[in-house]
């Protein structure tokens, strides 16, 4: 009896998220309809990706400001005698996951990325390294 409940709860869960699921995907195809074209963009990320952008529409002026409300620009970190920078780590953390998500699906799917980070890799950089610029 307690299986065949859970079993019902699961089925009646999964039906829920589907529709949530579907109900976003057509929102985002509604609002910016080539953003899931592009590829390693998948309806979760794009979602993350408007929410933040929504959430500041008057922070965003150029794609440095984009990387900095995500929490990927380069910060200086140079102690006088060499030049280098970090990560900012401050920002839309959930926005940063999504973008590491796309790099992460077009470090392992696109073509193009593959080529840049082995481009880089062999130029003395690690995969983050790469990855990050």
């Amino acid at each position: 009896m307690a299986l065949r409940h859970l079993a019902a709860r699961y089925r009646a869960l999964s039906a829920e998220i589907d529709a949530a699921y579907n109900q976003l995907k057509g929102l985002i195809e509604q609002a910016r309809p080539e953003l899931l074209a592009i590829q390693g963009v998948g309806v979760e990320t794009a979602a993350q990706l408007l929410a933040t952008c929504g959430d500041n529409p008057d922070r965003l002026r150029s794609e440095g400001s984009f990387a900095a409300l995500c929490g990927v620009s380069p910060v200086p970190a140079s102690s006088g005698k060499t030049r280098r920078h970090r990560l900012n780590h401050s920002g839309d953390r959930q926005a940063n996951r999504a973008l590491y998500v796309i790099v992460l699906s077009r470090m392992s799917c696109d073509p193009s990325t593959r080529s840049y980070v082995e481009r880089r890799t062999t130029d003395g950089l690690s995969k983050e390294r790469s990855s990050a610029v």
